[in-house]
């Protein structure tokens, strides 16, 4: 006589379906939470998927971080791996005077812009301010080979200084 656990045609036996354990007794008294495809269970709505995290762009990124040197909330020597030739000599010079140190209200970037001599290259200006005074600041980004973004120039509002090798 055939097994009837076994599956038709296999010849081999299965195992019958085990049974469904009672839901354990709750101490509160509450209803046990409905099983999952249970009749009249609250259904969860399909989860769109996820969005990956914007990247902020590196004229976002580098001014954040200008701003926060020449503020004097974050040290010069932070921008060592970010700065390329004399933009370190440059920024650790305008840092020493703290053109955008303020009494009062913290110095925000308000607006950027930007200008794209070549593919790799960014020329950026950002208007700061701290309530109710606007500076400019404004700086070159260039890519490197290894893909990164490094600062090679920045200046701050105002007259630049004169470097003796300029000349």
């Amino acid at each position: 006589m055939p097994d009837p656990a076994a599956a038709p045609g296999s010849g081999t036996a299965c195992a019958p379906a085990p049974a469904a354990l009672p839901a354990p007794a709750r101490a509160t008294g509450a209803p046990a939470p409905a099983v999952p495809g249970a009749a009249g269970a609250p259904r969860v709505p399909a989860q769109a998927p996820r969005r990956p995290v914007p990247q902020l762009r590196p004229t976002d990124h580098f001014a954040e971080l200008l701003l926060g040197v020449l503020s004097g909330r974050r040290p010069v020597h932070s921008m060592l791996r970010h700065t390329v030739g004399r933009a370190y000599d440059d920024l650790a010079h305008l840092a020493e005077r703290g053109p955008l140190r303020t009494r009062g209200a913290s110095p925000v970037v308000r607006d950027i812009g930007y200008f794209e001599p070549r593919p790799g290259a960014l020329e950026v200006f950002a208007r700061i301010g701290a309530g109710d005074r606007l500076r400019a600041m404004a700086f070159r980004l260039e890519q490197g080979r290894d893909l990164r973004w490094r600062c090679t120039a920045v200046e701050v509002g105002g007259p630049r200084r004169h470097r003796a090798d300029d000349d």
